[in-house]
């Protein structure tokens, strides 16, 4: 599942008539980067949710055939449900064993194939080293890769794996994701592993800008979609 609701506040005036994902960088749109990666992957089934401006990305994707790939649509309406909402919204089209989840707004060149949940995670996530714009970090991981509330934390990437069970019992309507990872990590059932690579979380024009300058001048390469250089 790709997360691709959002209203992208924080990115305006950009996201005025345009949803976050169908920014570009590096000559791509950032959802094209993901799908890349999927395809790379092996996977065949990806669900899109929509919301501000979806039809937009309805338009770009299409059902996904062209790439080889089925794209289904979780419609959530107006109003965005919150990541927890938006992933419980989607269930009937995820089906009953794990998942993938990818940020419609993040870029890394983390090799999704190395993403393993162990038996018993709800939820598993890719962590990286905190950026300045949020130096406090999400969670720490002990030497086993559980997760932790210790005063070591890292950054939730917005690359996760994601068990149905951890939406278990939840209503429909707006939710963060976040008091389901607390609850996940309380029952001991969040895990998670380091990732030292390249990750950028591009929620303002600046930081769209400087990716898109990185990709151009050659400084960052994603391993599956090349950008022009120059």
């Amino acid at each position: 599942m790709i997360l691709s609701a959002g209203r992208g506040e924080r990115m305006r005036p950009l996201t005025e008539k345009l949803p976050k994902p169908l920014l570009e960088v590096g000559g791509h749109r950032l959802i094209e980067y993901h799908l890349a990666s999927l395809v790379d992957l092996g996977v065949r089934e990806v669900v899109v949710n929509l919301s501000w401006h979806g039809n937009r990305i309805r338009e770009a994707l299409g059902d996904g055939a062209n790439r080889g790939i089925s794209i289904r649509y979780s419609e959530e309406g107006p109003e965005p449900l919150g990541t927890g909402g938006g992933i419980r919204a989607a269930l009937p089209l995820l089906g009953e064993s794990p998942f993938l989840v990818l940020n419609g707004d993040v870029w890394s060149d983390f090799p999704l194939r190395s993403m393993k949940a162990p038996a018993g995670s709800l939820a598993h996530l890719v962590l990286v080293d905190n950026p300045d714009h949020h130096p406090g970090g999400d969670f720490a991981l002990e030497p086993g890769g559980r997760a932790a509330a210790g005063p070591e934390k890292l950054t939730f990437s917005g690359l996760s794996v994601l068990d149905p069970a951890l939406f278990a019992g939840v209503a429909p309507g707006f939710l963060p994701l976040k008091p389901l990872l607390d609850a996940a990590l309380a029952s001991g059932r969040l895990t998670g592993q380091r990732y030292h690579g390249t990750w950028r979380d591009v929620g303002t024009p600046a930081r769209l800008a400087v990716l898109d300058a990185e990709l151009r001048l050659g400084k960052l390469r994603h391993p599956v979609l090349s950008s022009p250089v120059g």
